[in-house]
């Protein structure tokens, strides 16, 4: 099988191009290569997918990002992927850049030669919000959304009609599922408003859902969230839609996923940042201490001898599991040092003892003066 092609080189942009260079390098494309305009050509088609998928992936920071780092593999299989199967796939996906809706505006009208009639439209896509916690993160997890979309009449079947009656013929555009628009010097055809492009209305309407063939009626779906997941990525759940009218398909589902603030732990990136507290002991002679994990667990955390108030140990391992699989981030714990509010007359008879025992040391190998001396000395 032939390998795919860059996709930086396929749009002919680098990789420094801005979302605007973007979307005219694919726009241009997209009307060089659509397959009303090379009716039979297998290769045309083939560039037309191709340069959709291209724009699909430059033109999302996440899918780019990751792009850059793996190449193909870094974005293929993956959920949310274009998964563009046919025109009507990548209209339904980039229509508004051409003027238009779901349905490709200007650019399908500009294009659409007469097959409006009996052609189903596309369902519009919905769009919700869903916050998961950082723990999830971690793992992944499967949530079930409770969603509210439009459902076919259970009166009608979804037909619009009463039981037993028939539609007539659209007297807007007689039947022939189109009209005709002038527009300067072009004359475009347009999907007919009044019957939708279907050649028919309904005689005698559902009194059910009033000839709308649908109503709203709360429904059931279960989203896999990867592990790894970034906070504001979307998640598109192809066929979750509204359906589409005349027999279309349904829209898309776009779920937008934010991840909640933990109490202790931040995150940058595949790493995570948390405090730990030790003692002053503890951070002079070293020790092993458990420190617990963003999935409940505990790790094991090695304080080297000498560590000082502020510096940051890494724990591998312990962090994020990478979006694309391989690998995960650390966990890294920044050290604070415990100074007691209160000591005993033993506990302070001791610090001054050390203390004494460190201005001694200082003087038998003529250690580096502190600040406080310096300025001392500057000031006498």
């Amino acid at each position: 099988m032939a390998s795919k092609r860059d996709h930086y080189e396929v749009l002919g942009v680098g990789k420094d191009a801005t979302e605007d260079a973007l979307k005219k390098a694919y726009r241009k494309l997209a009307l060089e290569n659509h397959p009303d305009r090379n009716p039979g050509n297998a290769e045309a088609e083939t560039r037309f997918k191709e340069a959709a998928e291209a724009y699909a992936v430059l033109s999302d920071p996440q899918k780019k990002a990751r792009y850059d780092q793996f190449g193909h593999a870094g974005v293929d299989g993956q959920q949310g992927g274009s998964g563009f199967q046919s025109a009507e796939d990548i209209f339904a996906a980039f229509g508004e850049m051409f003027g238009g809706g779901s349905g490709g505006g200007f650019f399908e009208q500009f294009f659409s030669g007469g097959r409006a009639r009996g052609r189903g439209r596309r369902g519009t896509s919905l769009k919700i919000d869903l916050q998961i916690e950082l723990a999830e993160v971690a793992t992944g997890v499967k949530k079930t959304l409770q969603i509210k979309r439009p459902e076919a009449c259970d009166g009608c079947a979804g037909t619009g009609q009463k039981p037993g009656t028939g539609k007539n013929r659209c007297v807007t555009c007689g039947g022939r599922g189109e009209v005709l628009r002038n527009q300067g010097f072009f004359q475009l055809r347009q999907t007919c408003p009044a019957c939708q492009g279907q050649g028919e209305t309904i005689a005698d309407p559902c009194t059910k859902c009033r000839g709308r063939a649908f109503l709203p009626k709360e429904v059931p779906i279960t989203l896999q969230i990867p592990p790894g997941i970034q906070d504001g990525h979307a998640e598109r759940i192809q066929g979750q839609g509204e359906p589409g009218v005349g027999g279309g398909p349904p829209g898309d589902l776009v779920v937008v996923v934010h991840v909640a603030e933990h109490p202790i732990i931040t995150r940058n990136e595949d790493d995570l940042l948390m405090q730990t507290r030790v003692s002053f002991r503890q951070a002079a002679l070293g020790d092993t201490i458990e420190i617990p994990t963003i999935t409940g667990e505990t790790a094991s955390l090695e304080i080297p001898a000498g560590t000082q108030a502020g510096e940051r140990l890494r724990i591998k391992g312990q962090g994020l599991p990478r979006i694309d699989g391989y690998g995960k981030g650390s966990l890294i714990v920044q050290v604070q040092i415990d100074v007691p509010k209160k000591l005993s007359k033993e506990q302070e008879d001791l610090l001054r003892k050390f203390d004494d025992l460190e201005d001694s040391k200082r003087g038998k190998k003529g250690g580096k003066k502190t600040m406080f001396e310096k300025v001392k000395d500057y000031f006498s």
